[in-house]
């Protein structure tokens, strides 16, 4: 506890800590710290030193020194070169720092001196065992510890104060800054006794586990070192009989770079390195690194290609074989096929095919491998950090790879592959380098004629590759990589589609791997159809193929165990096998409501219809927003409410409305975070709508984005948005008349029962959704 309080200059130390009783020279180079040492040499040469918590403040705070530290008296000054003074200190008692009274130009501060209160309580006996048990502890210490020298080690066992031993210790072994402040923060003897006993302990540990660590490693070397001189001793002894194991590998080598289908001027680079790997020593780490280059050069097949398939009906035969719809990725291979045979060659193009998980992006990729008879391999960049991942790892380096390209190409043993690039969207940059920029080289149909790997190191031929990249999303994407592609957007699969799939593809698909046939299970086309809206929610068909394959586990267990041999599933005892129904989509509401707008949202799963619901009371202009809004959608709501108080008149809205009421937009599920520029329209008729009174009607669905002048912008999704509303049986649906081109292209199938009326300004939007 503090004993009485006096005024001291304060230095403030980065990177040690001075204890009682420590002698110690110190550079100071602040000038805080050296105007606060010449005030004190001015007066009592008395100076308050404090450990900074963090050494790379340069002008420290309270709040960033330790609060308990070292009274010190400065002995000595010398003035150095560069405005640096050392100084020579001597650590009298323990202070602690009550308050620090100025900063400028130097820490000054109000401190109390801490004394002992323990020591008085601890008796003779108790001080002694404390000292044969600390010195007990100092002998095995140094046993473990040979740097510590001699005359130090017998002034320390001299001592017979148990206080004195302790900061003794603290002085002349090597202890961390943090462990010289804790022992300078333990006041009491108790503590103090108990913090170095921890320390010399755990001291004693580190040493014995170095001791172990380094003794395996000698061991280790002293093993590798007698392999080394038994296998030169062998080499001897092979070129004495005339067997040299390198020389029958190099001609293995030779013979195998002549017959290699490539350019003589990669024959002649392979060929350099064979005659370089025969002079080199057999058991080298040098003649193992260029063993694994010779033989990845021969594995790479440089003018060695495939044969494609050239019937184009063929082909689309094998496409709509393996996949229903996608209309337009069929076209495009079909498209880049007939150019090949026209020109008996075709630049390969660099397809991207974009869309949510689930819609078989991955799969149409296998298909055109088949359907092209191309060799398929398949790279998976989700996750990739590292440049040298598509580049490969320089031979300079232990353990050196080529990267993914390259060992895809060597894989499919042929230069014309078709290579997917999954995921592309998912690549990520860190210090070891982008590897989006690394990809722009492979995706440039320009370039990649001369792809060169760090570890080839010799120009790869990518031209005749045919790339087909996947994504979930386009924004994600670099530009410049975007721009080197061309896009294919897989979207949303509609009911209809996705019976279809299960019936063609993803029933057989789950009969055959879970070692059924159709005669001992059949589904209805009831219960699929509930399959699919009742226990999945997804764009794609992915968990609809989980569910399925479900119920073939199941009654394979029930065909097993029951003896069943032949299980129908049908909608009425589909519970059963799936349980209660798990989605139920938000269907239109059945009464007109005042202040109430079924959205159309766009999601990473399909569509989805958002009610938004907005209440007006008396207030004083307040305008809250819940329901966990992004920015965009906070945005739309205040662009929303300016727009309909510029038309304030034409509605009969008081000029004070604004000012007397408090305006609550809502959107439900407020767990789920919304954003995205679509929603506009809909909360401006929501908040109009309760504004003036009047219901909007229940069967209308809208999307657009609004402007200050009360524009409708164009937006994106429409057709999972207009399957989400088909859904929930909306009858009418407001769109942006920009967007007119894109329901243009949606098919009958998906427009049929929804009325579509395209708007251009907000008062066609209130004339269609306003009831009354």
């Amino acid at each position: 506890m503090s004993e009485y309080s006096r005024r001291v200059p304060v230095v403030a130390l980065r990177g040690m800590a001075v204890l009682p009783g420590m002698l110690i020279h110190f550079d100071v180079n602040r000038k805080m710290s050296i105007d606060a040492i010449e005030n004190a040499m001015e007066n009592d040469q008395l100076v308050l030193l404090l450990t900074q918590r963090d050494s790379d403040i340069e002008t420290p705070g309270q709040d960033d020194l330790f609060q308990i530290g070292t009274i010190a008296e400065v002995k000595q000054i010398i003035k150095l070169p560069g405005n640096v003074i050392r100084v020579l200190v001597s650590g009298t008692e323990r202070a602690q720092l009550e308050n620090l009274i100025e900063e400028q130009p130097f820490l000054l501060g109000e401190i109390g001196l801490l004394k002992d209160s323990s020591e008085q309580h601890i008796s003779n006996t108790e001080k002694k065992a404390m000292l044969r048990g600390l010195k007990d502890i100092l002998e095995v210490y140094f046993i473990e510890n040979t740097k510590i020298g001699k005359e130090v080690i017998k002034q320390l066992m001299k001592l017979e104060d148990v206080q004195e031993l302790i900061d003794q210790i603290a002085i002349n072994i090597p202890l961390s800054v943090e462990e010289k402040q804790n022992l300078i923060e333990a006041v009491d003897l108790i503590e103090r006794y108990q913090k170095i006993t921890v320390i010399l302990t755990e001291e004693i540990d580190i040493l014995r586990i170095k001791k172990d660590l380094q003794n395996k490693i000698k061991e280790k070397v002293d093993k590798n070192q007698k392999e080394y001189l038994l296998r030169e001793q062998l080499k001897v002894i092979r070129e004495e009989l005339g067997e040299s194991n390198t020389q029958t590998d190099a001609d293995n080598y030779l013979e195998a770079a002549k017959a290699l289908i490539a350019t003589d001027e990669v024959k002649d680079k392979i060929i350099k390195e064979i005659e370089r790997f025969k002079n080199l020593s057999g058991n080298s780490s040098e003649s193992s690194v260029a063993r694994g280059y010779i033989e990845t050069l021969l594995s790479l097949p440089w003018d060695k290609a495939g044969v494609d398939k050239t019937d184009v009906k063929n082909a689309e035969k094998i496409l709509n074989q393996d996949h229903y719809g996608l209309l337009k990725v069929k076209t495009r291979i079909l498209e880049f096929l007939a150019v090949r045979i026209l020109t008996q060659k075709g630049e390969s193009p660099i397809l991207c095919l974009v869309g949510p998980p689930g819609t078989g992006k991955t799969s149409i990729a296998r298909s055109v491998a088949r359907a092209l008879n191309k060799e398929y391999v398949r790279i998976s960049l989700g996750g990739v950090r590292d440049e040298a991942e598509i580049r490969g790892h320089r031979r300079t380096y232990i353990g050196a790879l080529p990267g993914r390209i390259v060992s895809g190409l060597k894989s499919a043993g042929v230069k014309n592959p078709l290579m997917l690039l999954d995921e592309i969207d998912k690549v990520s940059s860190d210090y070891k380098g982008d590897t989006s920029a690394a990809l722009l080289e492979v995706l440039d149909s320009e370039q990649n004629n001369k792809f060169v790997d760090h570890y080839i190191e010799i120009p790869v031929d990518l031209s005749e590759v045919l790339f087909i990249a996947t994504a979930n999303s386009v924004q994600s994407i670099p530009r410049p990589l975007l721009d080197r592609m061309e896009l294919i957007e897989v979207t949303s699969y509609t009911e209809n589609e996705k019976q279809h799939i299960a019936k063609e593809h993803l029933i057989a698909k789950q009969l055959s791997k879970n070692g059924l046939n159709r005669k001992q299970l059949s589904i209805s086309d009831k219960a699929l159809n509930r399959i699919i809206t009742g226990y999945t929610k997804e764009a794609g068909v992915r968990n609809l193929e989980r569910k399925i394959g479900e119920i073939c586990r199941k009654a394979a267990k029930e065909i097993i165990m029951e003896g069943s041999t032949k299980i129908n599933i049908n909608d009425k005892n589909l519970i059963k096998y799936l349980g209660n129904e798990k989605y139920t989509f938000q269907t239109a509401n059945t009464t007109d409501e005042i202040g109430i707008v079924r959205g159309l949202a766009w999601t990473s799963v399909g569509g989805d219809t958002l009610q938004i619901e907005v209440n007006v009371m008396p207030g004083k202009g307040k305008f809250e927003l819940t329901g966990q809004l992004g920015d965009v959608m906070k945005e739309s709501a205040r662009t929303g409410i300016s727009y309909i108080r510029s038309v304030s008149r034409d509605y009969g809205i008081e000029n004070d409305y604004f000012e007397n009421h408090d305006i609550h937009i809502h959107i439900p599920e407020g767990a789920v975070p919304k954003d995205g520029p679509s929603a506009g329209i809909t909360m401006a008729t929501a908040m109009l709508s309760a504004i003036i009174e009047r219901p909007v009607r229940a069967d209308v669905a809208m999307t657009g984005e609004i402007t200050l002048r009360g524009r409708i912008l164009p937006i994106g999704g429409l057709k999972e948005k207009i399957l989400a509303a088909k859904a929930a049986k909306i009858k009418l649906v407001l769109v942006p008349k920009q967007n007119k081109k894109d329901i243009e292209e949606l098919s009958e199938e998906i427009l049929e029962g929804i009325t579509i009326h395209f708007v251009n300004t907000m008062e066609e939007v209130l004339q269609h959704a306003l009831a009354g």
